[in-house]
């Protein structure tokens, strides 16, 4: 607000954006013609995880990694041992047709 009226392409101006460690947005604006300044600050605090959240997500997520271990290993085995029996089958099946 506060730009005057102008052709399209005319005002001039100048906009900055900083962001700050908390994620905190600062935009600034100045209109080069008539210096007119204008600043606003945009927080999201919704969105955001506390520090104790963070720390108990990562404690359990230490508390389960080897249950999530031992699972990755079964669906592992289970995938080679599927993958065998698939190739196994195909190599049946072409020497059945071969020796046809």
């Amino acid at each position: 607000s506060g730009i005057p009226p102008a052709p399209r392409g005319v005002p001039q101006i100048n906009v900055c954006f900083d962001i700050d460690a908390n994620g905190i947005l600062n935009v600034s604006a100045e209109d080069k013609t008539t210096g007119q300044k204008n600043k606003i600050t945009i927080t999201n605090d919704k969105g955001r995880l506390s520090k104790e959240e963070i720390e108990k997500m990562v404690q359990e997520a230490e508390k389960y990694k080897s249950e999530d271990e031992e699972h990755k290993k079964k669906v592992e085995a289970k995938n080679a041992l599927e993958n065998y029996a698939y190739n196994m089958r195909n190599t049946i099946k072409d020497d059945k047709i071969a020796s046809k």
